[in-house]
């Protein structure tokens, strides 16, 4: 059915301005970083710079710790997707190619743990952390965004194997592979799609997380990742906000960086992910 003019005009409006809504904050975000601080201080707000500067960049990438943990961030970020990607890839394949006793019990319980809010774990995991002695450390950090990403992981990928014939991994056991190699040469590069939508999540998933590596990493301020320097840096810097938006936008780069290599598999990866399950 074909829509009315004005049902056009209202949903025209209507994604006008959800659009502004999303965009303002990081235009403005981006817009302060290149300000130069009288212009930030005016008491009449600005939309656009008088003129533009980079010495707030400057003062960020100067800070105490920026590149530390900087790397401490890309290393827990990659660590804990490609492990839930290889962990989640064997367990979907599990669930949707083989028959097994609680198979259906072990999907409820993954669709139980991608609905559970990640902060009402977040007591449990520090107290398991803190009896097992494993606080202040990068690899329990990790261990938690695998855990965090993994249900929303293996939904998907089940729905990406759901969608793939199961006679060419038929074919492929007659010809003598056996289950894990069918899964390795025939189906797995079938998951492309799958694989590059899920790791964009998990990727922004555990890049912007924030509360738990404030819990979980409390003495050692070199384990720390950016979300929680981002947190102190006014501290540091004062009321030097254009040295605190030039931070948040270096923190943002990453994430546009990895949107704008994947953008062209992650609509249509999530849309075919959907499809069955």
């Amino acid at each position: 059915m074909t829509p009315r003019p004005w049902t056009r005009t209202v949903l025209g409006v209507a994604a006008v301005i959800t659009l502004l809504m999303s965009v303002f904050p990081v235009y403005w975000m981006v817009t302060t970083a290149l300000k130069p601080t009288p212009d930030i201080q005016s008491e009449t707000p600005q939309l656009w710079p008088s003129t533009l500067t980079l010495d707030h960049f400057a003062t960020a990438f100067a800070a105490d710790g920026f590149w530390t943990f900087w790397r401490n961030s890309l290393l827990v970020t990659i660590g804990a997707v490609l492990i839930a990607l290889v962990v989640a890839a064997l367990a979907a394949f599990a669930v949707a190619r083989l028959r097994w006793t609680g198979r259906r019990a072990f999907v409820l319980v993954v669709f139980a743990a991608q609905m559970a809010p990640w902060e009402a774990l977040l007591i449990p995991m520090y107290v398991v952390m803190r009896d097992a002695g494993a606080l202040d450390h990068l690899a329990t950090l990790l261990v938690v965004y695998v855990v965090i990403t993994l249900p929303f992981t293996v939904l998907t990928l089940r729905g990406f194997l759901e969608a793939i014939p199961v006679e060419l991994e038929e074919a492929a056991r007659v010809d003598g592979c056996s289950h894990l190699t069918a899964f390795r040469r025939i189906v797995f590069p079938l998951l492309a799609p799958g694989l590059l939508s899920t790791s964009l999540f998990g990727f922004i998933t555990a890049w912007n997380e924030f509360a738990f590596a404030n819990t979980l990493l409390i003495k050692h301020q070199d384990q720390r990742t950016l979300p929680v320097w981002l947190s102190s840096f006014g501290n540091t810097f004062g009321t030097d906000w254009g040295a605190t938006m030039a931070a948040s936008t270096l923190f943002m780069l990453p994430v546009l960086l990895v949107f704008a290599v994947l953008q062209n598999r992650v609509t249509g990866g999530l849309t075919a992910g959907a499809v069955k399950g």
